[in-house]
Parts: C-alpha cells; structure tokens; sequence
C-alpha cells in the first residue's frame, strides 16, 4: 500500500523526457545556479563516468579535468535545476563505471569515438 503511494509521489516530481545519454558520452550539463534574486545557466562539461540509482532518485557522475585537476559532479536527472543535457560526443565503452579515468592523466582520459 505504502509502495504505490510512494511511487505516485515520486510520478509527479519525475521529468516527462528525461534525457538519453549512456556511459562514456562527454555532455554539456546546463545547470540552474540561483545567486541572490537573480538566476544564471552554468554548463558542465565532462565525461559521465558513472550512473546510480533508479526512479526519481536516478543520478549521474560527470568528469572533467580543470587546471590539471579532476572534478567530478553528480546531478540528479531528474531534478528541476537541470535545464538540459546536451550530448556532444559519444564514446565506445566496456564498462558500466569508468572509475579507471580518475588515475589517469593527458591523452590516456581519451576514449575511443562511437561511429554512427
């Protein structure tokens, strides 16, 4: 009983599209940041190295190098602040993580291109 109020809760709050991207793509992450009484679009760029969860609690971890430095972020997809993501490209991978990109450092975070 509890189960299925639950998960008509959790209905209303989910995104009617959410986006299609897999593990591997780099993506353009186009964040709402709330400053004040103003609001600004950030866009994130990086590789999604993994995805976790299910339902309305579904997130994914983006990877970028800055200054020489690895930044990750999680977003949840399905959350009003994300505006949009934008695939730019889209990468050949064997794995469901991509934990291995954080010890790795220059031309070896390459991954292989996905033709179409």
């Amino acid at each position: 009983m509890t189960h299925k109020i639950l998960e008509l809760v959790e209905q209303s709050s989910m995104k009617e599209d959410p986006p299609q991207f897999e593990i591997g793509d780099t993506v353009d992450v186009h964040c709402l940041i709330l400053e004040g009484e103003k609001k600004r679009t950030q866009v994130f760029t990086g590789t999604v190295i993994a995805r976790s969860g299910g339902g309305v609690k579904e997130m994914f971890t983006v990877r970028r190098i800055v200054a020489g430095q690895g930044v990750e972020r999680k977003f949840p997809i399905h959350s009003p602040r994300i505006t949009k993501v934008e695939v730019k490209r889209s990468s050949v991978v064997r794995r469901a993580k991509l934990y291995f990109l954080r010890d790795r450092v220059g031309k070896a975070v390459r991954l292989r291109e996905r033709r179409k």
